[in-house]
């Protein structure tokens, strides 16, 4: 009976949340009009979906099952072992993401968040993973923002994976300059020393043998092969990564 009256009272709670803060779409940003739907079923198609083939490497779409790596995998040194993401970044995904780190939106990444956990589950239970590792923005940019997108995701993605997310492990401590004017070396040159791992690790807390690093977009892979490298050099053995959104392969 208390259990019955508690979830009607949690239920009745719910409702008036959903009144008074109403689900929004995290494309077109309008009220979704059905009940428990994270997104207008309208907008999925504006998101593209990544589809096989994929790069063996960083997950982006390739031309052919005959190949096994992107251009830029193969073109670049990967530290990473092999990563996953959901959409292409097309202008949808675009103004979405932009939406979630300017205007705050984080609600948004409950979507992208369910999404994720159902599309990779397997893909990251073989991964056996220990830890999921937020990739860190620095203190001025979170304190200036409020948070940080890549650690909010990453707690969704723990709670559905049931993996623990570590967001000490890993901290950004140098202060750079903006990645979008930058072509790739120039972006992995502008992240060096811009990372390291938390002094407490390896010395009174064991360091992981698997991480799954989290971020909301990968590009041209300069700040996930950044973390990666100082991961390696702590004596991480398996690197990998889950993204919301990756650039074009094809």
């Amino acid at each position: 009976m208390k259990g019955l009256l508690y979830r009607k009272i949690r239920e009745a709670g719910m409702a008036w949340v959903n009144v008074l803060f109403p689900r929004r779409c995290p494309v077109c940003g309008r009220i979704v009009c059905r009940e428990r739907e994270l997104i207008c079923p309208s907008c999925i198609s504006r998101l593209s979906v990544v589809k096989q083939p994929v790069c063996r490497k960083c997950g982006k779409e390739i031309w052919s099952d005959q190949e096994e790596y992107c251009l830029d995998c193969t073109r670049h040194r990967r530290t990473f072992d092999s990563g996953v993401a959901l959409l292409n970044y097309n202008e949808a995904a675009k103004h979405s993401m932009a939406a979630i780190k300017y205007k705050n939106k984080r609600e948004y990444l409950d979507f992208y968040g369910a999404a994720l956990v159902s599309r990779f589950q397997k893909v990251v239970w073989h991964w056996q993973a220990d830890v999921l590792i937020p990739v860190p923005v620095h203190p001025s940019r979170r304190r200036r923002r409020g948070f940080n997108q890549a650690e909010e995701l990453a707690k969704r993605l723990s709670r559905g994976w049931g993996i623990p997310m570590d967001k000490e492990f890993l901290v950004r401590s140098k202060r750079t300059a903006p990645q979008r004017d930058l072509n790739p070396s120039e972006r992995l040159k502008n992240l060096q020393q811009a990372f390291e791992v938390h002094p407490c690790y390896g010395g009174n807390k064991r360091v992981p043998r698997c991480v799954v690093l989290v971020d909301d977009i990968y590009t041209t892979g300069s700040t996930m092969e950044a973390c990666s490298r100082v991961l390696r050099a702590a004596g991480v053995e398996q690197i990998h990564f889950v993204a919301i959104c990756i650039g074009h392969g094809r």
